[in-house]
């Protein structure tokens, strides 16, 4: 299990590298997929970005149970995405980076993703609902934004 950063920590604020086809097909990166995603489900998480565990590169896991289909984990590679409508929901979120802390986030319900997968194919997709939301907060993540950069009514618990 690799060891999850938390603010204060500065990693957390930088904007990710992108990463190419060389370094992700490196048997090193693809160790370091596998551990994100055993790490993601040991800290009862349903998404983990590279900054969360101290690389700051482009790359997040999201858990199968975020995904509709409930198939398998989803694996980003530099990813992108834009909205596609209009609507956008407020939900409880929380962060395995920052702790027992809590807030309101207004997220764009549906967005559209571009992205590469674990063997550097392209991905293009729409996302609805909550696996639209769980990408919005691993890609802040990526960017170097936390989800209580724009919560509200943020609030700890034991």
């Amino acid at each position: 299990m690799l060891r999850i950063i938390t603010v204060p920590n500065k990693i957390l604020r930088q904007r990710s590298a992108e990463i190419d086809r060389d370094f992700l097909l490196s048997s090193e990166t693809g160790k370091l997929i596998k551990e994100m995603i055993e790490t993601m489900y040991v800290g009862d998480g349903i998404g983990l970005a590279a900054p969360q565990i101290g690389k700051n590169i482009r790359i997040c896991v999201i858990g199968k149970e975020a995904h509709p289909e409930k198939l398998k984990n989803t694996v980003l590679i530099n990813p992108t995405w834009q909205k596609t409508s209009r609507k956008y929901a407020t939900e409880v979120e929380g962060c395995l980076s920052i702790p027992k802390t809590w807030g309101k986030v207004k997220r764009w319900k549906n967005i559209h993703l571009e992205a590469y997968d674990v063997e550097f194919n392209p991905l293009s997709f729409g996302a609805n609902d909550y696996f639209a939301r769980v990408i919005q907060h691993e890609v802040d993540h990526l960017d170097g934004i936390l989800f209580i950069d724009k919560a509200k009514g943020v609030y700890m618990t034991e």
